[in-house]
């Protein structure tokens, strides 16, 4: 008979993939050593970046299908390829000073490996956690948040010490490495596996066991009002948080007068904040609900947005920052298990990809409206007030996905009372 793997290492394995991907976050490590290496404007090297994200976004969307066609590890696989190609490949493009090629290497084929390599660990952990699927799915995107945090210092280091191009040949050998080590352990549980004990804990009324409210594939989720209300949902948070993380540098310079070097001291340490929301919020969620996760984020932030740029006192300014960080973070980690919930996990994975476009249409959104806004008006205040408005709407559709989740809840009681 064959062994059951430890759920927990394959938790440890998704993190393995998502501290790899997730090093995304701190390309900015690059973006004057390139500047000055070549004299490539800000604007050019930094659409990199956006290239990544727009392509993180494209490839779970078209890919998601693969995952739950062939599994998450030869999803892990296909992820390292591309993630891997893509970071060696920018070395190349460095030591060729080709611009064109390191948009094809680390913004196309970089972006692929991230998109795939985000859905494969994270729709696997959700049915390896039936008990606790905000934790596990938590876990892995907290490992995605951190990244930036533990590879901003390796980056720094390598760039000062072998070079730009060289830096990638190493970080994409060893994201490579990690990735594929960390892939061949990922598998899909056993149908109807549960956790040990997990039967009979609920027999005993220790643990309530929740029922998916639906068991939908992916083309049929896309038909339903719940997947756009969710789509809504994510677009907002993460137009809103990438606004604030774009803008959150100049913003504390002119709220509470700090200085250049106490700004970028402060945006490093929200980054964690960024991080700990991420298994913070999508661990609560398992307790109060994904319902009512939402729901506190958007009208939290409401307030928060509001008064951000009103703002003179320093602590208090740091503590609303702080929060806002956790959400955004807290928004990525909580919405495979509200898929699950609501969806079920027969094509989770793919689900979840075409939710994931709302990232990519956000990623492009987001910075360029807030620097619009501070272009045309000379401050980060007007844009702040427009996303709280934002998020009154989100705040609305947060309200109707509740109406059509009871609706369900109350059909599928009534099929069961008529089955009875």
């Amino acid at each position: 008979m064959k062994n059951t793997k430890n759920r927990w290492l394959i938790a440890a394995s998704a993190v393995g993939i998502h501290i790899s991907i997730g090093s995304v976050y701190a390309w900015s490590n690059f973006t004057n050593p390139l500047i000055e290496e070549f004299g490539w404007s800000s604007k050019q090297v930094q659409f990199t970046f956006s290239l990544a994200i727009l392509f993180l976004g494209l490839s779970a969307a078209f890919l998601g299908h693969f995952v739950e066609k062939h599994g998450p590890r030869k999803a892990g696989l296909l992820a390292a390829v591309f993630f891997g190609a893509g970071i060696l490949g920018s070395g190349l493009a460095v030591n060729l000073g080709s611009l064109p090629l390191l948009y094809i290497t680390y913004g196309v084929l970089g972006g692929i490996g991230l998109g795939v390599g985000y859905i494969a660990p994270v729709s696997t952990l959700v049915k390896w956690f039936p008990d606790r699927r905000g934790l596990a799915t938590g876990l892995a995107i907290m490992g995605f948040g951190f990244a930036a945090a533990i590879s901003s210092p390796i980056m720094d280091s390598l760039i000062k010490s072998v070079g730009t191009a060289n830096t990638f040949y190493i970080l994409g050998a060893a994201y490579f490495i990690i990735m594929t080590l960390s892939s061949l352990y990922l598998e899909k549980p056993p149908v109807d596996w549960v956790p040990e004990g997990f039967k009979e804990k609920a027999r005993a009324g220790k643990v309530k066991v929740k029922k998916d409210l639906s068991q939908l594939t992916a083309n049929e989720a896309i038909k339903t009002s719940r997947f756009y209300y969710l789509w809504i949902m994510l677009f907002i948070n993460v137009t809103c948080g990438i606004a604030i993380l774009s803008a959150a540098k100049p913003l504390a310079e002119e709220s509470i007068g700090l200085t250049t070097a106490e700004a970028a001291a402060l945006v490093g340490i929200m980054g964690l904040f960024n991080g700990f929301g991420r298994i913070a919020w999508a661990s609560i969620s398992d307790y109060i609900g994904r319902p009512n996760t939402y729901t506190i984020f958007f009208a939290t932030q409401i307030v928060l947005f509001m008064l951000l740029p009103h703002t003179k006192e320093a602590f208090l300014f740091q503590i609303m920052l702080a929060v806002v960080y956790t959400m955004y973070g807290g928004g990525f980690s909580a919405i495979p298990a509200f898929i699950g919930d609501i969806f079920g996990t027969k094509q989770l994975g793919a689900i979840h990809g075409y939710i994931l476009t709302a990232w990519a249409a956000a990623g492009l959104a987001g910075p360029m409206f807030s620097a619009w806004m501070k272009d045309t008006t000379g401050s980060y205040a007007s844009s702040l007030t427009f996303f709280s408005g934002l998020f009154v709407v989100a705040l609305a559709v947060s309200i109707l996905i509740r109406r059509d989740i009871k609706k369900l809840r109350d059909q599928n009681e009534a099929n069961e009372r008529l089955a009875g």
